[in-house]
């Protein structure tokens, strides 16, 4: 029976060898710290953390996620050490909560490897605090013991590591920040809170997992901006809002309404659309007809709540990969179990002098083996079947995919039209799993963007094992940058998307030559030093210019003519032809420009920065990686999975690209931009 435990309440633990599971509402990291008997951490070495994942007796997840599940075995821990403390945090820096009294109260419990819940806590009462102890094992005559914590820390991890008195708190808990910077830039953010990933039944019960279990309200991306600081680039609104909106107002607006952004009288700026929607959204459609019995429920495209089969279909892919993420963290950690149970066993059998001699130890070990390969199947058959599910219903949403969200492949290209509204989102590839190798999810990314994009041109080995060529690299990364570009291109109504490109060297006009012939760019490629600095000193402007008309409470005065549409920057061949102040201008476009619609997409490869030093270490982090081949950066926001991204590239000898670029083309012409 689980104890639910309350603040200062403790409860034995059954074994040595436990898993620590933590569900927040929004990205955090997770970490432990290895105290004598008066709590004292004497050193960094007793500090597991995402940037040192590992000591002996501990495991923690490598980077922030919304869920997290810490490997404990209490036997293999130092006899120095009598107190683990597991502790939370939130990332510090970055645009999401700077408290945890704005989200939800964490969830810890503590479980056997077998799953069983042996306690629990919920962390609640939290306000101003960005960093808490959670939970306390420690020893008592020989046995151990779970204490549910719940101290919190406004002053975040260095107050809380100087209160366990360790020596270099503050400097560890740069590092620590430092880390977790480095694994947020590899996640994928997850929808707005507006945009539940979860489908409810008919309005009544969240989306179940493919082995039925329901799972906890989805986590904000770790890219929102609700934190005690105020709205940041984008705000979510409510329900049906299709989450954040555009920070000024790209078009006109109706008769008698103010304008987008325009502030309420002595509060701040509104950046909602004034005829929004907020009452819940419809249910979805009617199911399909009941499976035959003993039978899985038949999928169907857009089961899911939202105010359009757009919406509908956006958050039924989201439950997909929720899905595979955790029936994939269940299958993994079952393998764990198994592997970690073998090999006490086989311990013990080794440990016992009667066994050494003759059969009876060989036979224990092959019992041991047999009771692995047994868990393991029994594990896979469960992956399999919610596999299987999932693959089901892939079959039946991707061909009912719009054409935001579809590959280039899809027959709905051959329909296209230049769309007259903005869709929810835009798919930037395709995600999948080694365990799960038949299904590929799409990769939906929200719009307007959140981040600016990194397409990584540098040096990559391959599935295979084999290397690319540097050149072939960098032409693969410009052409991947371009069948970006014109998807955002397509998806976005006639002259309310504007492209420009850098190419100092003009070293990529052939991969260039599909936007250069179809005339979608707002000018020729920009090349040389005095190219590429014309381009940064506009859209520099353009930013400062908004971003003044935004605080003043005025978006109607912008200049007469400047282009309110949303920009979009490619850079090629960095660093070469840019100098210190051409990369302070990145930076700032990075870092300012999403919120007042102007995007950064960098093909690049790090390596050859490094000339830069630190000063190019934030723009990276900044930036989404993407890479022009199949590579395992990326991470999922709720269990932090290495997830194999593939690009979205054109099939070989398809002219579908260039069609849809000549009707982007027309249609702005038409428009007169």
């Amino acid at each position: 029976m689980t104890a639910e435990l309350t603040r200062g309440q403790n409860h034995p633990l059954p074994g040595a060898r436990l898993e620590i599971r933590v569900s927040a509402g929004t990205p955090v990291l997770a970490g432990a710290t290895l105290g004598d008997e008066n709590g004292t951490v004497h050193g960094v070495e007793g500090v597991v953390h995402p940037g040192a994942p590992t000591l002996p007796g501990l495991e923690v997840s490598r980077q922030a996620a919304a869920d997290h599940r810490l490997a404990v075995d209490l036997d293999a821990v130092p006899d120095s050490a009598h107190r683990v403390s597991v502790l939370l945090a939130l990332p510090a820096g970055g645009s999401g909560p700077a408290r945890f009294g704005a989200v939800a109260a964490p969830f810890v419990a503590v479980t056997g490897l077998d799953g069983d819940e042996v306690a629990n806590y919920t962390l609640t009462g939290l306000e101003a605090e960005s960093a808490v102890v959670a939970l306390e094992l420690y020893r008592r005559q020989g046995a151990w013991k779970v204490r549910a914590v719940g101290q919190g820390y406004a002053g975040g991890l260095a107050e809380l590591l100087t209160d366990q008195k360790l020596p270099q708190a503050h400097q560890l808990a740069a590092i620590i920040h430092e880390a977790v910077a480095s694994g947020l830039a590899r996640s994928i953010p997850a929808p707005p809170a507006a945009a539940p990933a979860h489908r409810p039944e008919h309005g009544t019960a969240p989306r179940t997992g493919p082995s039925g279990t329901a799972g906890p309200v989805p986590p904000t991306s770790p890219y929102d901006s609700q934190g005690a600081s105020g709205p940041g680039p984008q705000t979510p609104g409510a329900p049906g809002q299709h989450g954040a909106q555009q920070p000024y107002a790209g078009g006109p607006v109706g008769p008698g309404e103010p304008a987008a952004g325009q502030p309420a009288a002595g509060g701040p700026i509104d950046y909602s659309h004034p005829r929004r929607q907020t009452a819940a959204p419809p249910p979805p459609p009617p199911a399909a007809p009941p499976a035959e019995p003993g039978q899985p429920a038949r999928p169907v495209a857009g089961d899911a709540t939202g105010w359009s089969m757009e919406e509908r279909l956006y958050n039924q892919v989201w439950g997909m990969f929720e899905d595979l993420a955790r029936t994939t963290a269940a299958y993994r950690s079952a393998v764990d179990f198994a592997d970690s149970r073998m090999e006490k066993e086989l311990d013990q059998a080794l440990s016992d002098p009667r066994n050494r001699i003759g059969g009876q130890g060989d036979a224990a070990r092959e019992a041991a083996r047999g009771r692995h390969a047994q868990l393991v199947s029994q594990a896979r058959e469960v992956l399999d079947r919610d596999v299987a599910q999932l693959v089901a219903e892939a079959e039946v949403v991707e061909p009912a995919l719009p054409a935001a969200f579809a590959r280039w492949d899809n027959p709905v290209w051959h329909a296209y039209r230049v769309p007259m509204e903005i869709p929810m989102a835009v798919r930037l590839g395709d995600l999948h799993l080694p365990e799960a190798d038949r299904i590929r999810v799409p990769m939906l990314i929200r719009l307007p963007l959140e981040r600016g994009l990194w397409i990584d041109s540098g040096r990559s080995a391959s599935l295979d094992g084999s290397f690319a060529d540097p050149h072939e690299m960098r032409r693969l990364g410009l052409e991947t940058a371009v069948a970006h570009a014109a998807r955002l291109l397509a998806v976005y109504p006639a002259g309310e998307f504007t492209l420009h490109v850098i190419d100092p060297a003009g070293s990529g006009a052939q991969a260039l030559t599909p936007l250069v012939r179809s005339g979608v760019l707002a000018a020729p490629p920009a090349q040389g030093a005095a190219g590429a600095a014309e381009v940064l000193a506009r859209l520099t402007q353009r930013v400062d210019l908004v971003q003044m008309a935004l605080r003043g409470g005025a978006p109607d005065a912008l200049p007469p003519g400047l282009d309110t549409s949303q920009q979009l920057l490619i850079v090629n061949d960095f660093p070469h032809g840019f100098d210190d102040r051409a990369v302070n201008q990145l930076r700032y476009l990075a870092d300012e420009g999403p919120a007042v619609g102007v995007h950064l997409m960098m093909v690049a490869d790090r390596e050859e920065s490094a000339g830069f030093g630190p000063l190019l270490d934030p723009l990276w982090r900044s930036l989404l990686r993407l890479t022009p081949v199949a590579d395992d950066h990326l991470a999922d926001p709720w269990v932090g999975h290495a997830w194999t991204y593939e690009p979205p590239l054109v099939p070989p000898g398809s002219q579908v690209l260039q069609q849809v670029l000549a009707q982007v083309a027309a249609a702005r012409g038409s428009w007169g931009r």
